[in-house]
């Protein structure tokens, strides 16, 4: 559900409110069911919420939003885009829940709401954010941030540093990794032969060693591995350029040096539609790519639309999973 007082539940009420997602999916909540019958009785949605204890009991339908509901916040005191001392506790107790779930296949795949970094910390969970955490619940070491819209698919080579630190962090060792989720991350979407557009680190891609020597030092030897591994990665490119071609059809993905990097181009195209994907997980987990909003939590004006994405390439992904191990639907 994330944040109980951020977007999180306004959103999930009106992607259950509308029902295109049980098209292709059979969703159900992990959340507090009482701050979700809260939101859908502000919005005057015509949705019943009902609280169900395990995915066995669950009987998704149109006008039906099921809960597994956990956690200690007081329906009483709970106020949109005031989020308390409970919050981040709670949070982490979804995301545990859920994950518990997904790692013992009771469910296909885990979408989750945006939730506050800070409330987190506050908490006593020291973790940037839901990647890393994630990472630390399924025993994760090898993984990355994909994102998803407006046309780009873009995976990060670092994701929550100080820009400051950016280049001392560019190795090629971490751009071969990069590189490789890249490739399988695009393989989970049914493309078998990605091409991988490499993003350089210094504009005009160092210019020779003249604006920096990241290219010729760290990734290009990184690019040359991925290659002498069958990947199909492109030399580093000037990111300026880069997107253009990569929107344009040129490439199947985009591996962006940092975050802002990838971030902002994509955010340009697709601010209210992109998708946030955690690759070389043994889980399958997509997100929304905005955060809480508190200024408008509850207010009715949050738009639903990246969650309603992150559901269907949750089940894209699920499906193709499925499909390549011969399981049956």
């Amino acid at each position: 559900m994330g944040d109980p007082a951020g977007v999180g539940p306004e959103i999930i009420a009106k992607v259950f409110s509308d029902g295109g997602l049980f098209a292709f999916s059979r969703p159900f909540v992990v959340g507090n069911a009482a701050v979700l019958e809260k939101i859908v009785k502000e919005l005057r949605l015509d949705l019943t919420v009902k609280t169900i204890a395990s995915p066995d009991e669950s009987r998704p339908g149109r006008g039906l939003l099921e809960v597994i509901s956990i956690g200690t916040i007081d329906p009483a005191r709970h106020a949109w885009g005031k989020p308390d001392a409970h919050s981040g506790k709670d949070v982490v107790e979804y995301i545990t829940h859920t994950v518990r779930l997904a790692m013992k296949n009771e469910i296909a795949a885990l979408v989750t709401a945006p939730i506050n970094k800070e409330q987190i910390h506050a908490a006593g969970f020291d973790f940037p954010g839901h990647t890393e955490l994630l990472a630390h619940l399924t025993g994760g070491t090898r993984y990355g941030m994909l994102f998803v819209g407006g046309g780009l698919n873009l995976i990060l080579a670092t994701i929550h540093h100080s820009l400051r630190d950016v280049p001392g962090l560019i190795t090629r060792d971490r751009v071969l990794t990069t590189i490789r989720l890249a490739h399988e991350a695009m393989q989970s979407f049914g493309i078998s032969a990605p091409r991988i557009g490499v993003a350089a680190l210094n504009p005009h891609a160092g210019e020779a060693g003249l604006f920096g020597s990241e290219e010729t030092r760290e990734i290009m030897p990184a690019v040359l591995a991925a290659r002498a591994e069958g990947i199909d990665a492109s030399d580093p490119l000037p990111a300026d350029t880069l997107f253009h071609k990569a929107r344009k059809g040129g490439y199947d993905i985009v591996v962006a040096m940092y975050h802002d990097q990838g971030l902002a181009p994509l955010k340009m195209v697709a601010f209210e539609s992109a998708v946030n994907i955690t690759v070389g997980l043994p889980i399958i987990r997509t997100s929304v790519d905005h955060g809480t909003a508190y200024d408008i939590a509850g207010t009715g004006r949050a738009d639903p639309t990246s969650l309603s994405e992150a559901v269907r390439l949750a089940s894209l992904m699920a499906d193709h999973r499925r499909k390549m191990k011969g399981d049956a639907p």
